[in-house]
């Protein structure tokens, strides 16, 4: 998977192979400011030729450093460059003030000036104010004016922002702005050897447009930062490195149907029994061999009229799934949707959990804790994935959730990894927050991101039973031995292809139907 920096991350990073010797600060500055104007030459081709205006808003740290030197490029290039330094020049850090006296050589370099940044009417705005590195609330009088210039998209103003728009933390792509304004967003935004997790938590992929990482040639022996013992880097998971596919999801040449393990759901009683479906359906199509739905009597001819392929077994209360248990081939259980909040569902809960086996906990499953998270934590075990949403990880970590939306008052600032990756530790098993940032954290700190954002934004899962076919994603996954972390972070990226594959019009039902085009695509990819 690719990994992504932090602030902190980076700027060790560069620490390092300047350190070294083979690059100095200077040279990574001119890289980045290069790396910007190709980034965005590349992305409007019709900026390459002609008479254009650009206006470029430098701040008082190196991302106002890089701004120097994209405006003495497009100089260079032709374009009428107009720049405001917010700031002292005098007090730049060194290689920003050398870019600074580079660019006083061809332009002047102007106080910040809101109504004259408000009113430029630029053909291109750069935004070079606050990058990866912010650490405090931008002021309402940098914002706004800003905003005015930047905010509204169009092809007679462009915006692209160095590192980030400013206002956004990098580690958390959270809002650090002391202002109603909002975020100056940007069309495109170009960062440098690595993305930032901010691109792509909360009002990251918004606020950014589109995300271009520009190589500025650091040593590759000097690519990772070092590492803490835990938590480990947060990973961004696209296909290339999908675990478990292609190869792991092909079944085997010669093996049965037990092979491929065997996934039960829990159902809940008549009238309720669509999540389970939903939930067995989505088991049943990532592979697991056999999947049966344990449904109370008075659901059972509901669900033995819409299930075929998959079996269909009386339950009722924990007493029942005790007794199915015997049968130790059931090896992956998905608990939760549809079986409702009462002490019935936390006894079933037990008893899953008792049984020590591959479990999805999901929906009614965490929210019937509410009032005992403490309870459900003292029973889990590390074949566990729990899949809440904000709401229901707010009832099960209402400490932690509260951190989380709380307005952050300095950066870098708490994010949905910091969150993820608590929880997990203290429930001791793996945990899926569900969104469109979704994160996966393992109890030893290991995390990752499954962002549906930019290319891969997927705005159809935002539909009704959309969360019980991931939940079956997961475990189909489980019931064929896959380890808790890997499943969900296979499953989190399957559940967005699908959902895209699929496109406008799509319904919960539709997703599980998906995986088989999904999979003959990675099979001729590997």
């Amino acid at each position: 998977m690719t990994e992504l920096l932090t602030a902190a991350q980076m700027r060790t990073l560069e620490t390092a192979a300047m350190e070294a010797g083979p690059v100095t600060g200077q040279e990574l500055m001119e890289r980045a400011g290069a790396g910007v104007v190709a980034a965005l030459l590349a992305h409007w081709p019709e900026l390459r030729a002609g008479s254009f205006r650009a206006l470029v808003l430098c701040g008082p740290g190196n991302n106002g450093g890089d701004g120097f030197v994209i405006a003495r490029l497009l100089h260079q290039a032709g374009w009428t460059v107009t720049l405001h330094l917010f700031g002292d020049s005098d007090r730049l850090p060194p290689d920003a003030a050398l870019n600074c006296r580079r660019w006083q050589a061809l332009g002047e370099v102007r106080p910040w000036d809101g109504e004259a940044i408000a009113g430029a009417g630029a053909d291109l705005v750069v935004d070079a104010v606050f990058g990866a590195g912010l650490t405090r609330p931008v002021p309402h009088e940098i914002v706004s004016p800003m905003v005015i210039g930047m905010g509204h998209r169009g092809r007679s103003c462009r915006k692209v922002a160095v590192d980030s728009p400013t206002g956004l933390c990098m580690d958390s792509g959270r809002v650090l702005v002391d202002s109603e304004a909002g975020l100056p967003n940007a069309d495109l935004t170009v960062t440098f050897h690595r993305a930032r997790p901010g691109h792509y938590l909360a009002s990251g992929p918004a606020a950014c447009g589109t995300v271009v990482v520009a190589d500025i040639g650091l040593d590759p022996r000097t690519a990772t930062p070092p590492r803490r013992p835990a938590p480990a880097g947060v990973r961004l998971g696209p296909l290339a490195t999908l675990v478990t596919a292609p190869r792991d999801l092909a079944k085997r040449q010669g093996g049965h149907k037990y092979d491929h393990g065997h996934a039960l759901v829990l159902s809940g009683p008549m009238g309720h029994s669509g999540a389970a479906r939903l939930a067995a359906r989505g088991a049943l199509r990532i592979g697991a061999g056999l999947v049966t739905v344990a449904a109370p009597g008075s659901a059972m001819m509901e669900c033995a009229c819409q299930l075929t392929a998959i079996m269909l077994r009386k339950c009722e209360g924990a007493e029942g799934l005790a007794d199915l248990l015997t049968d130790t081939r059931l090896n992956a259980l998905c608990v939760g949707p549809g079986l409702g909040l009462g002490q019935g569902t936390r006894d079933l809960v037990a008893q899953a959990l008792a049984a020590r086996r591959g479990t999805v906990l999901d929906a009614d499953a965490l929210s019937a804790f509410a009032q005992d998270p403490d309870a459900l934590f003292a029973q889990l075990h590390e074949a566990c994935v729990l899949t809440p949403h904000l709401g229901e990880f707010t009832r099960l970590f209402p400490d932690i959730a509260a951190r989380l939306t709380s307005a952050p008052m300095a950066g870098p600032a708490y994010s949905r990894i910091d969150a993820t990756r608590e929880a997990a530790a203290r429930a001791g098993c793996t945990v899926l927050l569900k969104g469109p940032d979704t994160v996966i954290a393992a109890p030893n700190g290991q995390a990752s991101i499954h962002a549906a954002a930019y290319d891969r934004a997927a705005p159809g899962l935002a539909t009704a039973g959309s969360g019980d076919v991931l939940a079956g994603f997961i475990t189909g996954l489980l019931a064929r031995r896959i380890p808790p972390k890997r499943a969900a972070e296979a499953s989190a990226w399957l559940h967005v292809e699908a959902a895209r594959h699929f496109g406008p019009g799509l319904i919960a039902e539709d997703l599980a139907d998906q995986l088989p085009g999904l999979f003959r695509s990675l099979s001729t990819m590997a």
